[in-house]
């Protein structure tokens, strides 16, 4: 929980710093990140970033914050059990024409 709140805690103090209307930079860096249910299930999620090869931690940073906005937003809490998260090895990272897949879930 201390994570996902120095997370968002983060993320908009560099919302303040943007200059890109309502966007926030991760790494330096805009994101396209795009979340959606999984197989109609509203408590697990994937969370994919494109472009992710402009800053592989500011991708990871992205899905992170979207992740816990959504899981904010729907239970009320940061709390995550990532299936595959934004801390998996690079090696295991899942690189789809440019843009990262991760996917977790809200626990009720």
């Amino acid at each position: 929980m201390k994570y996902a709140l120095t997370v968002l805690t983060l993320s908009a103090l560099l919302a303040g710093c943007a200059n890109d209307g309502e966007r926030i930079a991760f790494d330096g860096q805009y994101f396209n990140t795009k979340l959606r249910k999984v197989d109609g299930q509203r408590d697990v999620f994937q969370v994919t970033v494109k472009d992710a090869g402009k800053s592989i931690d500011g991708a990871r940073a992205a899905a992170r914050y979207e992740a816990v906005k959504y899981c904010v937003g729907h239970y009320g809490n940061s709390k995550i059990d990532w299936t595959f998260g934004p801390d998996a090895p690079a090696s295991a990272l899942r690189f789809d024409g440019g843009a990262l897949t991760f996917q977790g879930r809200c626990p009720q």
